[in-house]
């Protein structure tokens, strides 16, 4: 199809740029925040189970980052994806636009089953890099949690990768209700095979891998039978290596995003085992999972905060990629405006939240089962690495309007100077000099120092959009 035909997301042009916002960020924040619910309420329930708790969740947060990666590789495909199909229709270029779902789909089948066999090989190594060897105990369920998860990892990345692939077809309710059923069957059985059957992380693992099967169903279904303004012809079936390297460039911010959440989180558990040893109340085996199991559970509630970020701005990817396509840079520009403003005010609602009730938030995940000295390492780790947060979701925001701009060049290298030189840089030397709480330092000085530079680029990219400077990927 060519740029005379008709395009079939043309109201994407037209429609006021605050109701296309709310009717595609909505449906995403949610889409993120139920994928994030995964792991959260896996850990609510296995802290408030007697015979889990602290080391329980010192095993989930050593799991966690494994299943970023499989997070990392699905959302590069179907963010890129997302991206790449929405300039397309916005180019008219139908036939590219179906080639390229066409070429997510095989790919990450590939990407998730290769990842499957590694994970299952090299489970031990692999569990010893992010810490599982705080202790015996924490050890032996860090094994049992990873075992059933990494056999639901082609579910989870067909379902997250699909997710944003059906909301550039111009489905995001669909695409939310898909991730929401997967979510709620997880919240449903967790508490029935960790507290009724007691099969403890095992049980916690199979509740996530059904809800995972449901969402990937799901997405599979609407591919097969409801695709709207993308079509999938068989004949255009194949791998499409040429335009893999296109979208998969515009999904390398998204990519870069979570994978170095695994690098910092490997960093960030080699510390605190490093310098948990040395402290005189963790460095007691009884209590020396407690920093691990705390920091976990502070990362989740950030989680939880960057999954709205996040979904706030890839929710707008199809809108900017459109207009951009479309030559309509001055709505990209008024888009900019209103996400950088709803992402400040996410991250001071969220600063304020955890500043004020940071023992609150504790005590969801089974303080009232702990040692003094949980609650109170709890409530410094909150209050200190998550202080910046207003910083953070104006950071995360503004990399994946840049995506979405084709942009890939400026995202990727703001990505890898928070999460990479940054994140990890930062996770490593300030515990050197501060001990434990150098670990939590290092979160707030990586989100001021990024913003500085992310300051830049913005007003940049702004005057760029309105002098019509951005160019459209080809």
């Amino acid at each position: 199809m060519d740029q005379t035909e008709n395009k079939s997301n043309e109201f994407l042009e037209k429609q006021p740029l605050g109701k296309l916002m709310r009717a595609y960020s909505i449906p995403c924040v949610i889409s993120l925040l139920v994928a994030a619910l995964y792991n959260i309420v896996d850990q609510l329930f296995i802290a408030n189970a007697d015979y889990l708790g602290s080391f329980g969740n010192a095993a989930n947060t050593v799991v966690f980052p494994l299943t970023v990666v499989a997070l990392a590789l699905a959302v590069m495909i179907g963010d890129g994806c997302c991206a790449f199909v929405s300039i397309k229709l916005g180019q008219g270029h139908q036939k590219e636009a179906g080639s390229s779902v066409w070429s997510a789909i095989l790919l990450c089948v590939l990407v998730s089953l290769a990842l499957t066999a590694l994970y299952l090989i090299f489970a031990d190594p692999i569990l010893t890099l992010f810490g599982g060897r705080v202790n015996d105990e924490t050890f032996r369920l860090s094994q049992e949690y990873f075992f059933w998860i990494t056999l639901g990892l082609p579910f989870y990345m067909f379902g997250q990768a699909m997710n944003p692939i059906i909301r550039s077809d111009g489905s995001p309710r669909f695409a939310m209700a898909a991730t929401l059923l997967g979510a709620l069957t997880n919240i449903i059985l967790d508490p029935v095979f960790i507290f009724v059957t007691r099969w403890g992380m095992m049980g916690a693992a199979v509740a996530t891998v059904l809800g995972q099967m449901l969402t990937a169903g799901l997405s599979a279904w609407y591919l097969a039978r409801r695709m709207k303004a993308v079509s999938l012809r068989r004949e255009d079936m194949g791998l499409h290596l040429s335009l893999q390297k296109k979208y998969l460039a515009l999904g390398i911010c998204s990519f870069l995003s979570q994978i170095s959440l695994v690098a910092a989180m490997a960093a960030i558990n080699n510390m605190i085992s490093k310098y948990s040893a040395l402290d005189p109340v963790f460095g007691q085996a009884e209590y020396a999972q407690i920093p691990m199991a705390v920091v976990g559970i502070v990362m989740k509630f950030f989680q939880i905060v960057i999954s709205i970020a996040v979904g706030l701005s890839a929710g707008c990817i199809p809108v900017v990629g459109y207009n951009v396509g479309a030559g309509r840079r001055d709505r990209a520009r008024s888009l900019l405006t209103m996400l950088m403003l709803t992402e400040a005010a996410v991250g001071l609602i969220a600063t304020l939240i955890v500043e004020l009730f940071p023992k609150a938030l504790i005590g969801l995940f089974g303080a009232a089962n702990e040692s003094v000295y949980y609650t109170e390492f709890a409530v410094r780790a909150f209050r200190i690495y998550l202080c910046m947060m207003t910083l953070a979701t104006v950071n995360k925001g503004a990399f994946i309007f840049l995506q979405s701009l084709g942009k890939a060049l400026a995202s990727t290298l703001l990505s890898m100077v928070r999460e990479i030189v940054f994140g990890v840089g930062f996770a490593l030397l300030l515990p050197r000099l501060f001990a434990l709480n150098g670990v939590l330092y290092s979160m707030p000085v990586s989100d001021v120092l990024t913003f500085l530079i992310t300051l830049i680029v913005l007003v940049k990219t702004y005057r760029e959009l309105g002098d019509g400077g951005v160019k459209q990927p080809s």
